[in-house]
C-alpha cells in the first residue's frame, strides 16, 4: 500500500517525503507462488469435502430424528389403540357379567316369590270365605230373634265343614331369601397391579441385524442381541422385496444367522427380525429393517439331462428313476475360490461308493462318478477324493438333512516349488460338524470351477447354493 505523501516535520525540524513502500509477497519467486496456490486449492478442495461430510452427517441426523419421531408417533397409536382395544373388552367383559348377575337375581327373586304368592292366593280365599260367613252368621242370628230356627241349623253345618280351626302357614322372615351381592374388592387390586404392569415401551429392539452377505442365489443374514438383559428363546426373521408391501416369515428358530434363498440377483431386499424372550409367548418389538443384495450369479444345474429332474430354479436336482447314468453338472462354472459351495439333502436313496458330490475344473461327458482326475468330491458313505484317489481321511455318511460344504483358497507357491502342478488350492470339506482339510494341485490356475454329483439310484435330492 502507498503512504501518504507530503512534508513531515522531524525531531530535528527538517521535512521528510514519504516513499511507497512494496506490495507483501511482490518479490516471490515463481515456484513459491505456485507452491501457494497448489496449497490454496487443496484447502479449497478439503473444505469442500468437509462441508461434503457435514452435510452427510446432517441428513444422517436428520434420518436419525426422522426414525425417532415416525417411531414415536406409531408407538403412541399402538398404545392408544391398544388401551381403546382393551377398555372395550374390560366393559364388555364387565357387561356381559352384569347381565348374567341380574338375571342370576330375577331367578332367585321369581323362585322365592312363586310359593308366597299360592300362600297370599290361600289367604285371601280363606279371608273371602270368613267374610261371607260371618256374613251369613250375623244374618241367621238376627233372624233367629224372629224364632226361624231352621237357618241356624244351616248356618251351624256350614261353619263345622269350612274349619275355622285351620291356618295356612306364613314362612319366617329368616326362611325365605334375602338376596345379597358378594364382591370381592381383591379383584380390584389384581387387576390395577396387571394394568399397572401392563406393557412396556423399548427405546430400541433387543435384537437388530448385524451383517448381510451376499450368496450365489441368497443372502446370509446374522443378527445379534443388543440388549444385554433380554433372555431370547426364539427368532424370527422376516423378509421382502424393496417394492413389495408386506414382509414374509422366512425363518424361526434359535439360530443367529440363516441363509435367504431364492433371492434374485441386483433386486434390493429388505430383512428384519424379532425374537421371543424365555418363557414368553409375544414376539419383541422388529428390529431396524436392513436391505440388502446380491450380485452373484446363482447356482444351478444344467437342464436336460437325462436321470436328473430339476426344480423351477434349477438349484435343486432329483434322481429320478431313469436309467441313465452320468454326472450332473453345472450350468456354468460358477463356484469362486474365497466362497463356501453349500450342498443340501433333501431325501436320500440308496447308497452306492461310486456315488459323488463336489467339485471339478471342467465338465467331461463319459464319466459316472466324479471320482476322477481333476475333481474333488464325497462319496454318500463319507469317502473323500482328490483327482479320483480316495484319501485316508473319511466323513461321516451323508443322511437326508445333511449338509455338505466345499470350501477354497488360493495358496501361492514359491520359487523352489517342487509338488509337480502350477496351482495350488487348499479345500476344506465339512460334512455332520467334521471337516477334511487338504491341498489340491492343480496343472494351471482356475479362476472359477464347476460343482456336480452323481447318484446310482434314485431318490436322491440335492439343494446347492
Amino acid at each position: 500500500m502507498w503512504l501518504a505523501s507530503g512534508c513531515e516535520a522531524s525531531p530535528g525540524g527538517c521535512c521528510q517525503e514519504r516513499v511507497p513502500t512494496a506490495r507483501a509477497g511482490s518479490g516471490m519467486d515463481p515456484e513459491g507462488e505456485a507452491l501457494l496456490l497448489q496449497e490454496a486449492r487443496e484447502s479449497v478442495e478439503a473444505a469442500r469435502s468437509y462441508r461434503r461430510e457435514l452435510q452427510q452427517r446432517l441428513r444422517g441426523l436428520q434420518q436419525a430424528r426422522k426414525q425417532i419421531r415416525e417411531s414415536a408417533a406409531l408407538t403412541r397409536d399402538v398404545l392408544e389403540q391398544h388401551f381403546n382395544d382393551l377398555k372395550g373388552t374390560l366393559r364388555k367383559l364387565l357387561d356381559e357379567r352384569l347381565v348374567l348377575l341380574l338375571q342370576e337375581v330375577d331367578a332367585i327373586e321369581q323362585e322365592s316369590i312363586k310359593p308366597l304368592d299360592e300362600c297370599q292366593k290361600l289367604i285371601e280365599h280363606g279371608v273371602s270365605t270368613a267374610d261371607d260367613l260371618l256374613q251369613e252368621g250375623e244374618s241367621v242370628i238376627h233372624e233367629v230373634m224372629g224364632e226361624q230356627n231352621e237357618n241356624l241349623c244351616n248356618f251351624t253345618k256350614k261353619a263345622l265343614h269350612i274349619q275355622l280351626d285351620s291356618l295356612p302357614e306364613v314362612p319366617a322372615l329368616v326362611d325365605v331369601p334375602c338376596l345379597s351381592a358378594q364382591l370381592d374388592d381383591c379383584l380390584l387390586t389384581i387387576v390395577k397391579n396387571q394394568i399397572f404392569n401392563h406393557g412396556t415401551v423399548a427405546s430400541r429392539p433387543p435384537v437388530q441385524i448385524e451383517e448381510l452377505t451376499e450368496k450365489p442365489g441368497g443372502i446370509l443374514v446374522r443378527w445379534c442381541k443388543v440388549d444385554d438383559d433380554f433372555i431370547p428363546q426364539d427368532y424370527r426373521l422376516q423378509y421382502r422385496k424393496s417394492t413389495a408391501n408386506h414382509f414374509e416369515d422366512v425363518y424361526v428358530g434359535s439360530e443367529m444367522e440363516f441363509i435367504v434363498l431364492h433371492i434374485d440377483p441386483n433386486v434390493d431386499y429388505q430383512f428384519r427380525v424379532c425374537a421371543r424372550g424365555d418363557g414368553r409367548q409375544e414376539w419383541s418389538p422388529w428390529s431396524i429393517p436392513q436391505t440388502g443384495r446380491s450380485t452373484l450369479v446363482p447356482h444351478e444345474w444344467t437342464a436336460g439331462l437325462e436321470g436328473y429332474s430339476l426344480s423351477s430354479r434349477r438349484n435343486i436336482a432329483l434322481r429320478n428313476d431313469s436309467q441313465s447314468c452320468g454326472v450332473l453338472y453345472s450350468k456354468a462354472p460358477t463356484y469362486f475360490c474365497g466362497q463356501t459351495l453349500t450342498f443340501r439333502i433333501e431325501t436320500v436313496g440308496q447308497p452306492d461308493k461310486r456315488d459323488s458330490i463336489g467339485v471339478c475344473v471342467e465338465q467331461q461327458n463319459g464319466y459316472d462318478s466324479l471320482q476322477r482326475d481333476k475333481a474333488v468330491c464325497i462319496s454318500t458313505n463319507g469317502a473323500v477324493f482328490v483327482n479320483g484317489k480316495e484319501m485316508t481321511n473319511q466323513l461321516p455318511a451323508v443322511t437326508c438333512g445333511s449338509t455338505v460344504t466345499f470350501d477354497m483358497e488360493v495358496v501361492h507357491l514359491g520359487p523352489n516349488n517342487n509338488e509337480g502342478g502350477n496351482s495350488k488350492l487348499r479345500v476344506t470339506i465339512s460334512s455332520n460338524n467334521r471337516e477334511v482339510v487338504f491341498d489340491w494341485v492343480l496343472d494351471h490356475s482356475c479362476g472359477s470351477l464347476y460343482f456336480g454329483c452323481s447318484f446310482s439310484y434314485p431318490g436322491w435330492k440335492v439343494l446347492v447354493f
